[in-house]
């Protein structure tokens, strides 16, 4: 697949199945997300891979989340948070590691350097015949999903990067107007 096809045409895939991505398409995916743009070279990311039983966990770190929030929240809801992670055979979280008193690569600048690591990393699933999904929500901002995951005081959790071979439809990829989203000064 051409460069201009990939950027064209990648799509979040919604369904999911296994196998999880083989060891290969795997360390394709992530020498990719290593070729982010880098000011500095920071390198100002990390990644947490789950998958089989680490994503039970992660759903149980969910809905201790949600517990923390209501504790009065119906099981049948607490069930149904637990279920999200199971949604694809394999999860990547990406972690800005932020580095800090930066001058010239500000905090934004570093996030926003993760946000291209995980955009890499759809795009590398897509090159390799995978589906990918971004479903970040808020469970990024989470103070208890942050504390079971260990991050530090200057992690922020870009993504939740949910990966595995395409179940469903593939729909058309829909074109869009340029004129819509471009001005030009000239």
């Amino acid at each position: 697949m051409d460069a201009m096809t990939l950027l064209h045409q990648r799509r979040s895939m919604g369904k999911l199945i296994g196998p999880v991505p083989s060891e290969e398409q795997l360390d394709a995916i992530y020498q990719s997300a290593l070729r982010a743009p880098d000011h500095k070279g920071l390198r100002p990311w990390r990644f947490i891979e789950f998958s089989g039983e680490g994503r039970e966990r992660l759903g149980e770190l969910f809905a201790e989340s949600v517990f923390h929030d209501n504790p009065h929240v119906e099981d049948v809801v607490l069930d149904g948070v637990r279920k999200k992670p199971l949604r694809a055979p394999m999860i990547v979280a990406v972690i800005a590691s932020v580095v800090p008193d930066q001058p010239k690569v500000p905090k934004v600048e570093q996030v926003l350097s993760a946000g291209c690591a995980a955009h890499a990393i759809l795009l590398a699933a897509h090159a390799q015949g995978l589906g990918a999904m971004w479903r970040t929500g808020d469970y990024a901002f989470d103070p208890v999903v942050r504390k079971g995951l260990g991050l530090k005081e200057n992690d922020e959790l870009v993504a939740f990067i949910y990966l595995g071979q395409q179940g469903g439809r593939h729909l058309e990829v829909p074109q869009h107007d340029i004129s819509d989203f471009v001005e030009r000064w000239a």
